[in-house]
């Protein structure tokens, strides 16, 4: 406390906790002159000399009896008080112990010219606001109930000093010191605060935000005066160690924000906009919901902020981006007036079909086309038991000093009731001679000074006192839904049930059982008050525990929905309850934006259907993303997929992706087309070489069938037949047995033809060399007992090769499970490439020495030399076995079946036409060449 001190009089003034201030007066021959020697700016903020019409006047009715320099310093000590909050405006009750209330019942702060040349002048706030204004009457009412109690606080009565707090901080901690400090308006106090005087307050409820009650809580701790919130929610103010005077009636917003965030959750909105207030309280329910809302897949679209002072500019704002946003459903963390202005923007907008989920309910049936359907998480309601009717009772002939109730009655009627109330000021201020003024009487006149009325309020008429409130329906007299009303009646009666601890301890007598004596509210110290305040638990007249826990109270909360009634107006609905974290909701009784139980969407991307995953958008946020069909052989079986399983080998996916399905077998069936097509030119090359080897039998006495062992021509037709044949085997559903059988004729076919075909070369060779002088035994070693034994011998190589293959590790059926696809081939499976690459080796080995020779003998002199055509056909032969590896591995599935189906039959058809057909010409179509004089021709 710093003290300031007359120089002249030499009389203490007592004044606010703040940096000392000193004026020094100095006595001049042409008058007074004032001079500042030192002014922090909380003191010039707060403390200064008064400038009011009251001082002016005073300043000539005293100035006549005492002269000029007396009457103002006899002025000054009168009119020293906090700068800025004239007892006028409030609502006053005497009483034993005053209780403070602070409560935001304006809504429109005045502008304010921080030109730093002058001390600040705050003006009125204006825009009165009906709900507070209840709560204000709530705490007059509990009051008042406390007052006519038996049992609580016997023989005490409590008064209150109620202030308006405009919503803005510095209003509130300027009431809220001149309530501590004592608002006296005498500068002769030098005692300690006095409780029961009416100079100063115990405790204070109220605090419209919870940046206000830090500001209030942290100026109030040092001084231990306990402070009790009604709407003041941010969870920061829960620590005991920072704000050890702070409690609440309201539950922290830890609880409100993640009962938002689970109904997102459960509804699957996962696009939402957020319009919060521009304070701790909107910053600190966002941070709160993202925290809940992760690794649920929620992204909140924007997040605009809402500025008191900047109202109607933020909410046009806010509502612009809801407008264009592609989110429909919004989340309000903020002040329901500021809502309100919200909803009266987009309904110019006609922005009607968002769906709202609020922390604080719109209470203002002219955007009813906006608020349908909204869903709040609202503090728990209760009914307080006689408050409506006594609040239709109020009115301003009972209650003439009552300025807040006046004001109501001009905003509500229409009429004035100021006309007799400055009569009596005047009268009351006249009649009273100058020179008997005293200083009490002089300070209580300028106490109940008349507001100074505008040019609106002037032209009121005046009420003829048959208004009443008995049949006006607004928010100010409806009962029906008390919320943070009720938090404040808890507030009134925690205080209350902490002074009755604090000053009626129960004392054991022996003649009578718990005696309750309360002893003078003078004893009071705030930290002892602030102990017993910590301590209360009591049972409340709605017959509900009330009790602390540390700042907080249990939470609790009602789920609501305002619901359009046939008659065009909103209800609100109670759909659910919360307690703590548990959430209990009725969905079927939410009534939503659209007028249906269907509950709305909101997503940036429409949720990925089975079948398919979700990929995100560059540069965005996870909620907008894409979706993209799974892969071959991936699925996807719900919604909203990030990734896609891969089907097991055995399983193919379905066409949708949605399912694993078991593969279909695939193989080279005979009823298919390719299947068709090489059978028919197998069986059309089986019947070929049958009509050639008819032909060779018709004409085997002739000289080109005999020509050149003519054994060996039929035995090499026989093996182009089997060639052609094997080929058939491979067609068809592969079984054990044919897929031993189909390499096996393959290679042993194959080997046959080759060996005739490489003999015949042989005998062609040793013929001609035969001719020459000495080598006529040659041809002794090549007869036809020899020729014959050497095709069997190159033959059972390969039937050696292929026993021992095919007894160690044959060939088996097998699913090719490593070509993708919804068809698995079925096919013989090579077990030991080692025996597969010696059958192929030695037909290639044969094969390529036969053309070696057949190449060598193509120049011999003779009119049909045979070794020309085996050339021809050997090189086809190898051509097409060189071109086979590389189209064989490289096709997929039956297709590499059907390859080597095709170098069978390719190669056959070479032998067949190019050894064969050119006897046959000359057999059937030059019979006339077909003599051993045109053979021997050379």
């Amino acid at each position: 406390m710093c003290r300031h001190v007359h120089l002249l009089t030499k009389r203490p003034c007592l004044y606010i906790k703040c940096p000392h201030l000193q004026i020094i007066y100095s006595k001049e021959e042409d008058g007074l002159s004032r001079t500042a020697a030192s002014m922090s700016w909380f003191s010039w903020l707060f403390i200064a000399w008064s400038r009011s019409s009251q001082s002016l006047l005073l300043v000539w009715l005293v100035g006549r009896e005492l002269g000029i320099r007396d009457g103002l310093l006899y002025v000054q000590m009168l009119t020293c008080s906090h700068r800025g909050t004239p007892s006028s405006q409030g609502l006053f009750q005497d009483g034993d112990v005053i209780i403070g209330g602070l409560f935001p019942l304006h809504y429109k702060p005045p502008a304010i010219d921080h030109d730093f040349t002058q001390l600040p002048h705050y003006n009125p706030c204006t825009g009165l606001e009906y709900v507070p204004l209840q709560y204000i009457y709530a705490m007059v009412f509990a009051l008042e109930e406390i007052n006519h109690s038996t049992m609580l606080l016997p023989g005490i009565k409590l008064g209150y000093h109620i202030f308006d707090s405009c919503g803005r901080p510095p209003w509130a901690l300027q009431s809220a010191l001149s309530l501590v400090g004592g608002d006296s308006t005498s500068c002769n106090s030098t005692n300690p605060p006095d409780y029961s005087s009416g100079q100063s307050v115990p405790m204070i409820i109220g605090g419209d935000s919870s940046i206000t009650s830090q500001i209030l809580s942290t100026v109030l701790g040092p001084l231990s005066i306990p402070f009790i919130s009604d709407l003041s929610t941010c969870p920061c103010l829960s620590d005991r160690l920072q704000y050890p005077n702070f409690f609440r009636t309201i539950p922290s917003d830890i609880y409100q924000a993640r009962a938002v965030a689970q109904l997102v959750i459960r509804f699957n909105w996962t696009w939402v906009g957020a319009v919060v207030a521009n304070n701790n309280y909107g910053y600190m329910a966002v941070k709160i919901f993202q925290e809940e809302i992760q690794g649920a897949g929620v992204c909140l679209a924007f997040v605009e902020t809402l500025q008191r002072e900047n109202i109607i500019s933020d909410a046009r704002r806010a509502a612009l981006t809801i407008q264009a946003s592609t989110a429909r459903v919004i989340l309000i963390f903020t002040w329901y007036t500021d809502v309100r202005e919200l909803f009266l923007q987009l309904a110019k907008l006609n922005v009607t079909d968002r769906q709202f989920l609020a922390s604080d309910l719109v209470q203002n049936s002219v955007t009813s086309k906006v608020a349908n359907g909204v869903l709040g998480v609202a503090t728990r309601s209760s009914a307080i038991p006689g408050f409506e009717s006594y609040l239709r009772r109020l009115h301003p002939i009972h209650r003439p000093d009552d300025e807040f109730l006046r004001e109501f009655w001009e905003v509500e009627f229409g009429c004035s009731h100021r006309t007799r109330h400055l009569h009596l000021y005047s009268s009351s201020l006249l009649s009273s001679p100058v020179s008997t003024l005293k200083s009490s009487h002089i300070s209580n006149i300028l106490t109940s000074n008349p507001p100074v009325m505008s040019d609106q309020k002037a032209s009121l008429s005046h009420c003829n006192g048959t208004e009443s409130l008995k049949k006006v329906q607004n928010l100010f007299t409806d009962a029906s839904q008390l919320r943070v009303t009720y938090n404040v009646y808890l507030a009134v009666y925690a205080a209350a049930h902490a002074l009755h601890s604090l000053l009626c301890p129960i004392k054991d007598s022996p003649s009578e059982n718990n005696i309750s004596t309360c002893s003078s509210p003078k004893q009071i110290k705030p930290t002892e008050l602030l102990q017993h305040l910590q301590e209360v638990n009591f049972t409340t007249p709605q017959d509900e525990t009330f009790y602390f826990q540390g700042a907080d109270i249990p939470a609790k909360y009602d789920l609501v929905n305002w619901q359009k009634m046939p008659d065009g107006t909103l209800k609100i609905t109670l759909i659910g309850h919360v307690d703590g974290f548990a959430l209990h909701l009725n969905e079927s009784a939410i009534q939503w934006i659209t007028g249906s139980n269907r509950v709305p969407t909101s997503v940036c991307s429409e949720i990925c259907p089975p079948g398919t995953r979700k990929v995100s958008r560059k540069g965005k946020p996870l909620c907008c993303f894409d979706c993209i069909p799974c892969a071959a052989g991936e699925i996807s079986n719900k919604t909203g997929s990030l990734d896609c399983e891969r089907c097991p080998l055995e399983l193919w996916s379905n066409a949708k992706h949605t399912g694993c399905i078991p593969r279909q077998l695939d193989f080279l069936a005979f009823n298919e087309t390719l299947g068709i097509t090489l059978t028919t030119a197998a069986v059309t090359g089986v019947t070929v070489t049958t009509v050639v080897f008819v032909v060779f039998v018709r004409y085997h006495h002739t000289p080109v069938v005999r020509a050149n062992n003519s054994d060996l021509s039929f035995l090499l037709l026989v093996s182009i037949k089997l060639c052609f044949l094997c080929s058939l085997v491979f067609i068809g559903r592969p079984s054990d047995w044919s897929c031993r059988f189909q390499q096996a004729a393959f290679g042993i076919s194959f080997v046959l033809c080759v060996s005739c075909l490489k003999v015949k070369t042989i005998v062609v060779l040793a013929a001609f060399r035969s001719a020459r002088p000495g080598a006529e035994a040659l041809m002794k070693w090549f007869g036809p007992g020899q020729q014959r034994g050497s095709v069997f011998f190159f033959t059972c190589v390969q039937v050696i090769i292929c026993i021992i293959w095919l007894s160690i590790s044959p060939p088996v059926p097998k699913s090719d499970l490593d070509v993708p696809g919804l068809k698995v081939t079925l096919k013989c499976a090579t077990a030991s490439v080692v025996g597969f690459s010696l059958v192929l080796g030695y037909i290639g080995l044969l094969g390529c020495t036969s053309f070696l020779l057949a190449f060598l003998a193509r120049k011999l002199p003779d009119n049909f030399n045979e070794a020309k055509l085996i050339t021809f056909s050997m090189l086809i032969f190898c051509a097409v076995w060189v071109a086979f590896v590389p189209a064989y591995v490289s096709s997929p599935g039956k297709y590499a079946v059907a390859v080597e189906i095709f170098a069978i039959l390719a190669s056959s058809y070479g032998l067949l036409f190019c050894i064969f057909a050119p006897k046959c010409f000359i057999i059937l179509l030059r019979p006339e060449k077909n003599t051993k004089k045109h053979l021997m021709g050379r």
